[in-house]
């Protein structure tokens, strides 16, 4: 099945500005942002509440089938801080978003994360174990890392996702 718009992961490790970059690109290209936090919130894809990290067990299986309709329309950009579980068909392109430690430590005690659950993030990027998982799991062309410690790189990454988005309608032969 052919799609008339790309499909974008952009993940990185909690607080490395996943969501920022998503709604700005949604609103600058039309295309829909997925935050998977959501879907598993509202259409309850998951498996219970971790109390030690704060967060939901998410359940795989159930957000795929959540998401998958919509996604195989094409024009999601997907929000999460994995990406290995959404088949390659699906995928465009994978944006790791980095950032450096001391930032990511600020946004992440802005955020009130546990201590256990803020050292296991940071031991995460220090370790580029996302930006890893994105280089196993896709083609090494569609795996893009991109710093995001400041907001002039936020636009210069939007600008650079949008231009790439560009490229992939003209390359599929959609006109814009």
């Amino acid at each position: 099945m052919s799609r008339s718009a790309p499909n974008i992961i952009i993940t990185g490790t909690p607080g490395v500005g996943k969501t920022s970059h998503c709604e700005q690109l949604a609103e600058r290209t039309g295309l829909k942002h997925i935050s998977v936090n959501q879907v598993v919130k509202e259409k309850e894809c998951h498996e219970g509440w971790d109390e030690e990290f704060q967060s939901w067990i998410v359940d795989e299986d159930k957000l795929l089938d959540a998401i998958e309709d919509e996604v195989k329309r094409g024009g999601c950009i997907i929000d999460w801080h994995a990406c290995d579980l959404f088949p390659k068909s699906w995928i465009d392109l994978v944006v790791v978003l980095r950032v450096d430690t001391e930032t990511l430590y600020d946004r992440l005690t802005e955020r009130k994360y546990p201590e256990v659950k803020m050292q296991e993030n940071i031991d995460s990027e220090i370790m580029e174990v996302l930006l890893q998982e994105a280089r196993d799991a896709y083609d090494e062309e569609i795996v893009v890392e991109l710093q995001s410690n400041t907001a002039e790189q936020l636009d210069t990454n939007l600008d650079r996702i949008e231009a790439w988005i560009g490229q992939w309608k003209e390359n599929n032969g959609v006109s814009t």
